[in-house]
């Protein structure tokens, strides 16, 4: 006579919470080694019954992050050896970025973007990430994932928008709007002088750009013929490491005033 028979059938049907708050159903028992859930959404994954009691069985569908990312099914990891990788962590900052309330109140120009429906699953992320990462030789700059130098003004982060983009390029196109003010970009009015001036971040350094200037329109024309010799100059200076569509994006890149 088989004593366990009885559990089998009794633990069918079992309901339980994970520790991500989904319920699971335990709809095969074929022992407690071998069980089969399925979570809400419909996904069904085998494990094991004191996983389902502590709740440790997770949904890879489950999203978890801002209600619109989750990891999904394949090779790409979170974690490698108990450290977050680069992946997952540029995955999850360019999720805060678009959907994060603090995000918007620190930088403007994140107002209104959002991340390709493919790239919500962690594994197709992934998937371009590895493909398209590189990085500058003998250099110790952060790679940053860019969504609009190769289309100005894109909203939206996917596999045809996004490209990497070292440090000293990315610093290029970033914009302060916060501290800019009601002048264009890249101009500046001195009370005491009563003038206006271009000025432009050089590696780090605010360099003022031509003279003193009655019209803020003016010194924004000496700010933009400045601003794209040196985009150009960079594009020059990284040419041989960088994507060609990047490079071909920065020499053709126009400054306006409305930026």
């Amino acid at each position: 006579m088989n004593i366990s028979t009885p559990v089998l059938y009794e633990r069918l049907g079992d309901k339980q919470y994970n520790n991500s708050g989904e319920e699971m159903t335990i709809i095969k028992y074929d022992k407690a080694s071998q069980i089969v859930v399925q979570f809400e959404d419909g996904h069904i994954k085998r494990s094991n019954y004191k996983s389902f009691l502590k709740g440790w069985i997770r949904n890879p569908y489950y999203k978890f992050l801002f209600g619109i990312g989750y990891l999904g099914e394949g090779k790409y990891k979170a974690q490698v050896n108990h450290k977050i990788t680069k992946c997952y962590k540029t995955w999850t900052h360019m999720f805060e970025r678009c959907y994060d309330l603090e995000s918007y109140e620190k930088q403007h120009s994140y107002a209104n973007c959002s991340v390709i429906e493919e790239w919500h699953n962690y594994q197709n992320f992934a998937e371009w990430f590895y493909n398209n990462i590189y990085y500058i030789p003998n250099s110790h700059q952060a790679m940053c994932i860019d969504k609009d130098i190769l289309i100005k003004g894109n909203k939206i982060y996917s596999p045809d928008t996004c490209v990497f983009v070292p440090q000293d390029i990315n610093s290029l196109f970033t914009k302060d709007e916060m501290r800019r003010g009601k002048y264009p970009i890249g101009v500046t009015y001195n009370k005491d002088k009563c003038k206006f001036f271009a000025q432009c971040n050089v590696n780090g350094t605010v360099v003022r750009v031509g003279g003193a200037y009655n019209d803020p329109e003016v010194a924004f024309r000496s700010y933009k013929k400045f601003k794209e010799k040196l985009i150009k100059q960079i594009a020059n200076k990284y040419k041989d490491y960088i994507p060609q569509k990047l490079y071909d994006a920065m020499y053709v890149y126009e400054v306006e005033i409305t930026d």
